[in-house]
């Protein structure tokens, strides 16, 4: 019997070999193929890759991209932070979103910032932030009237929210802290209103701001689509994969299919020999076999079917620091003459004792060591060459920016007398506060600034916050007018600032300007031309004039201003040495550009220039506003009056902004200005 049954055995282990190694054949498609398939829906949201969630395995998606649905809501993570998905448009790589936070209350308990990884996100350049300011309480004998920036927390700590164009007088009330919010354009404008409510804000918050996921996450995931397989990532590495039917392959099923092609045919070979042998009987055997095989398989992948959870790890939030930047390390420090207004040895002794110096109030160094945690070296919030600037908060709750002098010697006294003696004189929007200063008999030199959090122009336009995207065109106009107001208010207070920079400029959470660093800034008398001093100031913004003259005039500021328009409008450094040699200088760059009618070679792409006309008409102007501040001759260049009047001009669309039309513009055909004042920039004749 055993002898008789052998041959039946082998043909049925054969069969079962050729069934195992080609089940894909003859059972349903493999489970990654089968469940990257079809989209899933949260509520209206329909999740497919990048995304995962809600019933898709997390090795359908990205694995940055996980939406949880909790009760048809769909929710996602993004650096620790939970916002609510109000909508998402693959094609453009658009998802709109809302905090949660806000959502339930916007007055919140311990407000936090949010923050993208900007690696995988950027912000929407038309949205707008908002400011939420928390724990806002009466200056005491200050009243509030009715103010609709104004909404109640409880009986009597309430919040307050500005933006662009949607400014508080801060005088009188005093905030314990504050968070930044993203909002959509039309909600800015509905807030921005005189008469915007309460419900407007929440309204503003609950229809929620965009961002764009990067395409590099899905540069594969077309050839994978045009193969006919799912797109995904492997779970073990988190690496792309495209999930075929026969099973997941790196890139595309293409590849694979042809991989796979010589042995699909040698496997036919035997299954045929098999079934024809076995005849019948074997094969409702086989058949049978498979029945059961492919029962017990769907078992198993029902059993696997629910969503795979990951641990995810809480990530820090990135701190809005770089408050307060000081100058570039490669700034001179040189002083050609004492400040006439020193104290007399009568006067140091009170000063050291006293509780003000030129209205300026005396700190303690303790005072400031305790406000830093002992000038903790995590708080700091930059280095240039004058000193280290700390975050601090004093004993009265002031959130403050505190600048300590590398050397206590006589030319460093004598950039902090300056400074103290020129910041307590000025009053103005769009210069940052002093708060006070040690003693110049102190152990280090101290001095107090109002914190300002969103870092420097520098760092939006070329460093470590480039990449959000925030600085749209109308943004930098708006810098660039608040910037030419400020020192339109030094040179009407007889002051030339000296080192005037894109690093020197910095924003508030409403990308407002505070212009800060005043150590190198001199008195102008009334009854001169010009100062006679030893150049200063930072490579790449100085005055040429000034350079080889050794005269320090209100041109000089002109000039660097100039350059700071072309940084806002190219994105580029001052001064990189990464640039061809001719273009090293940012300055040249830009008058070569312009005198050769390549203004779109210049702009950056990122600001519409060649798609917007309102872009290209004002980055033209104001292109052709630097040409003339950038003149080697300072006699050439406009004040700073003019200048901003002329920004203020064509902000507003005025075709007369300084006599000036625009030409028909083209990418390929370049013109600048017609009739513009002396000196103007080449323009195409005829």
């Amino acid at each position: 019997m055993h002898q008789q049954l052998h041959p039946y055995f082998l043909l049925f282990s054969t069969l079962i070999f050729v069934l195992i190694k080609i089940p894909g054949l003859f059972c349903q498609d493999d489970e990654r193929f089968r469940m990257c398939s079809e989209p899933i829906l949260c509520g209206d949201i329909e999740i497919k890759y990048p995304f995962w969630g809600g019933g898709r395995p997390e090795y359908c998606g990205h694995p940055s991209f996980e939406i949880k649905c909790e009760s048809n809501i769909p929710n996602i993570a993004i650096e620790s932070t939970a916002y609510k998905v109000i909508a998402i448009d693959t094609p453009t790589r658009i998802l709109t979103l809302a905090r949660d936070d806000l959502l339930s209350n916007i007055c919140l308990d311990n407000p936090e910032n949010a923050s993208l990884d900007f690696n995988i996100f950027s912000y929407i350049s038309t949205d707008q932030n908002i400011t939420l300011h928390y724990g806002c309480t009466l200056v005491s004998g200050q009243q509030l009237l009715n103010d609709p920036k104004v909404f109640n927390c409880n009986s009597n700590i309430f919040g307050i929210y500005t933006m662009i164009g949607v400014l508080f007088d801060f005088s009188r009330v005093r905030c314990e802290s504050e968070i930044i919010a993203r909002i959509n354009q039309t909600s800015a404008v509905a807030l921005a209103s005189a008469t915007a409510t309460v419900e407007v804000l929440r309204t503003a918050i609950s229809s929620g701001f965009s961002v764009n996921w990067t395409a590099n996450i899905e540069t594969l995931c077309g050839q994978c689509d045009k193969s006919g397989g799912r797109c995904g990532s492997n779970p073990d590495s988190a690496a792309f994969a495209c999930h075929c039917a026969t099973g997941t392959h790196a890139f595309n099923c293409t590849d694979a299919q042809n991989q796979d092609g010589d042995s699909g045919k040698k496997n036919q070979t035997p299954l045929a020999i098999g079934l024809s042998v076995g005849g019948a009987v074997f094969a409702g055997i086989g058949i049978g076999w498979l029945i059961f095989f492919c029962k017990q398989k769907r078992k198993r992948t029902a059993a696997q079917t629910s969503p795979v959870q990951t641990e995810k790890k809480d990530l820090p939030i990135l701190s809005s620091s770089n408050g307060l930047t000081t100058s570039s390390p490669n700034s001179s420090t040189t002083f050609t003459r004492s400040i006439p207004s020193y104290p007399s040895s009568t006067s140091e002794a009170d000063y050291g004792r006293g509780s003000s110096y030129f209205g300026a109030h005396v700190f303690s160094f303790a005072e400031l060591e305790e406000a830093t945690d002992n000038f903790d070296q995590s708080k700091e919030l930059g280095d240039g060459g004058f000193g280290v600037v700390y975050y601090g908060k004093l004993r009265d709750g002031r959130v403050v920016a505190v600048k300590r002098l590398y050397e206590n010697n006589f030319k460093r006294v004598e950039q902090f007398m300056n400074e103290v003696e020129i910041l307590t004189k000025l009053r103005h929007q769009h210069l940052v506060t002093l708060y006070g200063c040690t003693s110049k008999r102190s152990r280090d030199l101290l001095l107090v600034y109002e914190y300002i959090s969103n870092g420097t122009v520098a760092d939006h336009l070329h460093g470590n916050r480039a990449k959000s995207g925030l600085l749209s065109w109308p943004v930098r106009m708006n810098i660039a007018i608040e910037t030419a107001d400020a020192l339109a208010y030094l040179h009407s207070s007889v002051i030339i600032h000296r080192d005037v920079k894109t690093n020197n400029i910095l924003l508030d959470n409403d990308f407002h300007v505070k212009v800060a660093d005043f150590g190198l800034s001199r008195l102008f008398p009334n009854n001169v031309t010009h100062v006679s001093t030893a150049p200063q100031g930072t490579p790449g913004y100085v005055d040429p004039e000034y350079y080889q003259c050794y005269q320090l005039t209100e041109k000089s500021d002109v000039y660097s201003f100039g350059v700071v328009l072309i940084e806002l409008i190219s994105s580029l450094e001052a001064v990189d040495t990464n640039r061809h040699r001719q273009d090293i200088n940012l300055a040249n760059m830009a008058v070569n550009k312009i005198q050769t009618h390549s203004v779109h070679e210049l702009v950056d792409p990122s600001l519409g220039f060649t798609t917007n006309s309102s872009v290209r008409r004002m980055t033209t102007l104001v292109a052709e506003l630097a040409f003339r501040c950038l003149q080697q001759e300072r006699d050439m260049r406009p004040s700073m009056q003019e200048v901003l009047e002329t920004l203020r001009g064509i902000q507003s669309g005025e075709s007369n902004a300084h006599k000036a039309e625009v030409l028909d513009i083209v990418v390929d055909d370049v013109g600048l200005l017609k009739g513009s004042g002396s000196p103007s920039s080449p323009h195409s004749s005829g």
